[in-house]
């Protein structure tokens, strides 16, 4: 056993310099062979000497005229120095010299892609694949792959791995590599007939479990996703993207108690996660245990302070608990770190209303319709604030705005009937609800919600059931 390998190379390398120093300066019995070069020139490159490396091919080339590995060797310190066009003549000799050489493919491909020519950089690796077998067609697929990438042609991408996992079943890089692009290219039916096969000759191929388990969660089939996400477990228990996606497939499937039992394994696995605490957090959300969704959701902002959706979820726990002011500091720190989202105004401006808090309310949620005049949703909480605290005259001028900007949403012809009764308007009211309601029916049950007491007006009652009567004709 070599007692210092480091100082022994070192040690050659000297002896070699040594020796193509007296070869140049022509002294007798000097003598280096073609591989010796090839060393020399990798020691310049590893120690950034361009000129260097450049002089040793040139000297190596003219002891070696016909050599096609120093060849290829000038044509990749060219390539390095984006001298494309002198690469690309170089490896036309080299392959005169020598047209299995691998290295003469790949080198020319990264010069083609250089010079943007893709689809002679596709042609060329087709053609050689044609001329090489074993470990090197597979180096060359996954060279193939990596230029149809860069080309866009995505399903191209996928072909060249299936191919590579046709040949070796077992190759890591290719497994992990078609995970990624099935779920891009959505080719999830002929992933799983590719890893079943992978499966019945090799079943304890945790990736092969992994990538079948993925395959079946992209066509929305999660029980068979769990249970091959499960044999891929059994294979490798601490598999932490395995545990994180069948946590993943449990929320789907609205099983929460699985889902945090799954997503807490990760925990233990890595590194915590504010995604992976999230997603438990919202497991509690939707189990109503709002403290405990609340304690993940905290943990999360430790890591993510500059998450504002996480402190957007926190308030949204303290107003499912009618905790008012609580809701409203969560919110209040969300808005500190994004202010222009109109969604955490619609929920400020609804804990500030629950609270009593009118003007304030009336504030965040016109600051919410401010921000996102087009939707709905911010002016549908500004009208029946005012409604409710009967500003009708005020609720009149922001319907009358809502279905201008809005274009006409039945939802709000609904809302000025409802303020137009309110006012007295009743001839006014009951022609915009009937309006509202040959447009949109559904719509009717918002309406009652909005205004209960209109029940006891039988020109509404029947207008209502006079509609439905003809609906049922």
């Amino acid at each position: 056993m070599k007692e210092n390998p480091y100082q022994e190379d070192r040690f050659e390398m000297q002896e070699l310099l040594n020796r193509y120093e007296n070869l140049k300066n022509g002294l007798q019995n000097s003598f280096l062979e073609e591989e010796s070069f090839e060393l020399i020139i990798d020691y310049f490159q590893e120690k950034d000497d361009q000129r260097q490396a450049i002089e040793a091919v040139n000297f190596g080339i003219s002891q070696y005229p016909y050599s096609s590995l120093l060849t290829i060797k000038k044509a990749d310190i060219l390539l390095a120095n984006r001298q494309y066009k002198e690469a690309l003549d170089l490896l036309d000799q080299a392959t005169l010299l020598d047209h299995a050489d691998i290295n003469n493919y790949i080198l020319k491909t990264e010069a083609l892609l250089a010079l943007d020519m893709h689809e002679k950089a596709v042609n060329l690796l087709e053609e050689a694949l044609l001329l090489f077998e074993g470990e090197e067609k597979i180096e060359l697929l996954f060279e193939l792959a990596d230029v149809y990438d860069d080309y866009e042609d995505f399903d191209k991408v996928f072909d060249c791995l299936k191919l590579i996992l046709e040949d070796e079943p077992n190759n890591e890089e290719a497994l992990y590599k078609i995970c990624f692009w099935t779920d891009f290219t959505g080719r999830n039916e002929e992933s799983i007939r590719l890893h079943q096969q992978i499966i019945n000759d090799f079943p304890y191929n945790e990736l092969a479990w992994f990538n079948l388990a993925s395959s079946y969660q992209g066509l929305k089939l999660y029980e068979k996703a769990i249970d091959a996400y499960q044999y891929a477990i059994a294979i490798d228990e601490k598999f932490d993207y395995a545990h994180r996606n069948i946590g993943d497939a449990y929320i789907r499937l609205r099983k929460y108690k699985e889902a945090i039992e799954a997503l807490l394994k990760v925990t233990e696995l890595s590194k915590p996660e504010p995604v992976i605490l999230e997603a438990i957090g919202h497991c509690y959300d939707k189990l109503k245990n709002y403290a405990q969704a609340r304690f993940y959701y905290r943990k999360a902002t430790h890591i993510n302070k500059e998450d504002s959706k996480l402190f957007y979820k926190i308030a949204c726990t303290y107003f499912n608990e009618k905790q008012w002011e609580s809701c409203a500091k969560q919110i209040e720190t969300a808005l500190k770190i994004q202010t222009r989202h109109a969604e955490y105004y619609l929920l400020l401006g609804e804990c500030k209303m629950q609270a009593g808090f009118i003007n304030q309310a009336i504030n965040s949620f016109s600051e919410a319709v401010r921000l996102r005049p087009k939707n709905s949703n911010g002016w549908e909480a500004l009208i029946r604030c005012l409604f409710y605290m009967g500003y009708f005259e005020e609720a009149i001028e922001q319907v009358d705005a809502a279905l201008a900007i809005t274009e006409g949403k039945p939802i709000f012809k609904y809302y000025k009937a409802a303020i137009l009764f309110s006012l007295g308007k009743s001839k006014g009211a009951l022609l915009q609800l009937e309006d509202a309601i040959i447009i949109a029916p559904r719509l009717v049950k918002q309406f009652v919600e909005l205004y209960p007491a209109i029940l006891q007006n039988q020109q509404v009652v029947d207008c209502i059931a006079k509609h439905k009567k003809s609906k049922r004709k």
